[in-house]
């Protein structure tokens, strides 16, 4: 049995130039019955606007992931890092002891969509770091593609937390399963698209939680872009 996040029950902020839906508290949105779910600590489902982005600010022991939807993610910090993100490529930052980093939005006439997640790391005070990777889109297809793991393997990013983050595109029709072992936390994010679980219809922004291990399947009502992290508690 799984608990769904609806979409519109998220908290919002509207800068203007950025429009954020929030899955767990964040910033001046709290919610005391979402402060996270085991390890997960954020999901931010993030719109900027051309040219805009987040200025350089600091961050500690947390691993951070960013997931781009559509456009590019022009990312820099403390560590001497410069890169662009892009559809189906993720980015880990390491904050550890300490590191500074900006955001912004690569294009001066698009708008840039991407999921901000943050999970809290194995311990503290770990050396800071920085990695990213492209997963092309026919690596998932219709098929779970682990992108990050705490046991990393196949070419997945490395994170320090024991979770396996899957990605899959899942077309109208198509069906996937998982199963996880005894004790384990499952948290699926819809990015796009509609797909169904246990009679359940999910759209696009809402999430699903089981809290202690769970064989699941999942059917795609419309084409659909699927996060789903497999954790320990």
């Amino acid at each position: 049995m799984h608990v769904t996040r609806r979409s519109e029950d998220r908290g919002l902020a509207d800068f203007g130039w950025l429009k954020s839906r929030h899955t767990f508290s964040f910033g001046d949105y709290h919610d005391p019955d979402h402060m996270g779910f085991g390890p997960l600590r954020v999901i931010n489902e993030d719109r900027v606007a051309p040219g805009k982005g987040f200025g350089e600010h600091a961050h500690r022991d947390m691993e951070i992931l960013s997931w781009v939807l559509e456009g590019t993610l022009e990312h820099k910090d403390s560590l001497g890092t410069g890169a662009q993100i892009r559809p189906g490529e993720l980015q880990r930052m390491s904050a550890g002891t300490g590191v500074t980093h900006s955001e912004f939005n690569g294009s001066a006439s698009e708008p840039v969509h991407f999921l901000q997640i943050w999970l809290l790391p194995e311990r503290s005070s770990l050396s800071p770091g920085y990695e990213q990777r492209a997963f092309p889109a026919p690596e998932r297809l219709n098929q779970w593609r682990l992108i990050a793991s705490g046991s990393p393997r196949d070419g997945a990013v490395r994170i320090h937390q024991d979770v396996d983050l899957y990605a899959t595109r899942l077309a109208a029709g198509q069906r996937l399963d998982h199963r996880s072992r005894s004790g384990r936390k499952l948290w699926l994010q819809v990015a796009r698209g509609s797909v169904e679980t246990e009679g359940d219809v999910l759209n696009a922004g809402d999430g699903a939680a089981w809290s202690d291990g769970s064989s699941i399947r999942i059917s795609a009502k419309q084409d659909a872009e699927l996060l789903l992290f497999d954790m320990a508690h």
